[in-house]
């Protein structure tokens, strides 16, 4: 995620380290190249003009504070600029008495109904009982896809066969009370382009059902043209709030950076990845950080606490206490770091490591080979890895499709690990830390 802005920005950033007072003649080329790095990013032309003066009024003749050079100073007032661009104090809404009512719009292809999915996957792990309703009765297999999305879920999906999309949401509404379903989530149709057929059946839709909420659904990979499409839409059916989609694609940050100020409504929720608990809610100084490669260890932290085991998590304390760790924990530990998403998306919330990531080819099947070596393992060499002779391996090696090479590669590493684990214990103040780590996450 904003890679490529993130690189340009560090590199400007690095130029102006050393300097002992931001001034106008230092500053002047530094805030050409930030602009030029945003308008590439896609954002809005006058919100990167009102960037750029709102940085150069606060940064210009500021004295810099006591052991922060001119370049963290000026980090600090763009960063507090971004944050409040991105939309300063935003919350998550709050949901009213059941049956809340939140209706998805946008234009196909923006990943409404997979959005409709995993908004009601966020809602699940509330412990709400979501209903989804499929009210696009237009696009060939869109309801068929809803209900596909429902299944995986165990959720319901309302549907009418021959039946308007507003009769159909509304319709839904008394379903929910006599179900106890909440909240609803209405998916509803989409167009190519923004028409008046379009337009007024979401309107009928609104006046009939009145939704707590209505979300415009956008592609974060459409950049400028998601924000014009918003806008388009804000003025005629007023909606409360954005889901950005595909966040973690080759997306420029034109969209997340331009839709508060063009539009007067916030991004509330974003996705990043395929799958259907994929979506969070939006943190403004969170994304802000990312972007000046400060990283986002809460939400590192909050991902960990979301796939956290705690008999797991005690095991493991246990074994690092007596030193047994061991291949099946170590495997317990790896299957429980995919579950937290892609690699990548993961490295990039750790300081320093968006921009760095452009240039590295991370390996998914790696993780997925290593898993296979495991568990061709029987327990007893899982357990006692060094009673693994040539005959051993060279079954594990073709039961699990990798070379004896990468097994012995995996079998070295691990011994690495465990040795390090071993003078670890033998360390108090690293012990310590080690446990809580163990014991407040669940992982190495």
């Amino acid at each position: 995620m904003f890679q490529d802005l993130t690189q340009k920005l560090n590199t400007v950033f690095k130029k102006l380290r050393g300097q002992g007072k931001i001034s106008e003649s230092n500053i002047t080329d530094s805030l050409r190249e930030i602009r030029r790095s945003l308008l590439e990013a896609d954002v809005n032309v006058l919100v990167v003009k009102n960037l750029i003066q709102a940085v150069q009024d606060k940064a210009i003749g500021q004295k810099v504070l006591e052991s922060i050079t001119a370049g963290q100073q000026i980090i600090k007032i763009f960063h507090d600029e971004l944050v409040r661009l991105l939309g300063l104090g935003v919350s998550e809404p709050v949901l009213e008495a059941p049956p809340h009512i939140t209706m998805l719009v946008g234009l196909q292809g923006s990943g409404k109904t997979t959005t409709c999915g995993k908004l009601a996957r966020f809602y699940q792990k509330k412990g709400l009982n979501p209903l989804l309703v499929a009210a696009d009765i237009y696009r060939p297999a869109a309801v068929k896809q809803l209900q596909v999305l429902g299944d995986s879920l165990n959720c319901p999906v309302f549907s009418l066969d021959n039946s308007k999309p507003e009769d159909i949401c509304f319709a839904a509404i008394e379903y929910a009370r006599k179900n106890n379903r909440h909240p609803l989530i209405l998916d509803t149709a989409g167009r190519l382009h923004i028409d008046t057929v379009l337009m007024q059946e979401l309107e009928r839709i609104i006046a009939k059902c009145k939704p707590h909420h209505v979300f415009f659904v956008a592609d974060a990979m459409t950049g400028q043209d998601a924000v014009n499409v918003a806008k388009s839409f804000h003025e005629q059916i007023h909606f409360n709030g954005v889901i950005l989609t595909k966040m973690d694609g080759d997306a420029r940050g034109g969209a997340a950076l331009s839709i508060l100020t063009v539009t007067g409504k916030p991004v509330l929720y974003i996705t990043l990845g395929e799958k259907l608990d994929s979506l969070e809610p939006f943190h403004p100084d969170r994304l802000a950080s990312r972007i000046l490669g400060m990283g986002d260890i809460v939400s590192l932290v909050e991902k960990a606490q979301d796939h956290f085991d705690q008999q797991v998590a005690e095991k493991l304390e246990q074994k690092l206490r007596q030193n047994t760790f061991d291949l099946e924990d170590f495997l317990n530990q790896l299957q429980q770091l995919k579950k937290m998403g892609p690699l990548e998306n993961l490295l990039s919330l750790l300081p320093g490591m968006n921009s760095g990531l452009k240039n590295i080819q991370l390996d998914e099947k790696a993780l997925t080979r290593v898993e296979a070596q495991i568990q061709s393992m029987t327990p007893a060499e899982r357990s006692k890895p060094d009673m693994l002779n040539n005959s051993r391996k060279k079954r594990i090696s073709s039961g699990s499709g990798t070379s004896i090479q990468e097994l012995n590669r995996l079998l070295k590493q691990f011994e690495q690990m465990r040795h390090m684990i071993k003078n670890m214990n033998k360390m108090p103040g690293l012990k310590a830390a080690k446990l809580s780590l163990g014991k407040a996450g669940g992982f190495l």
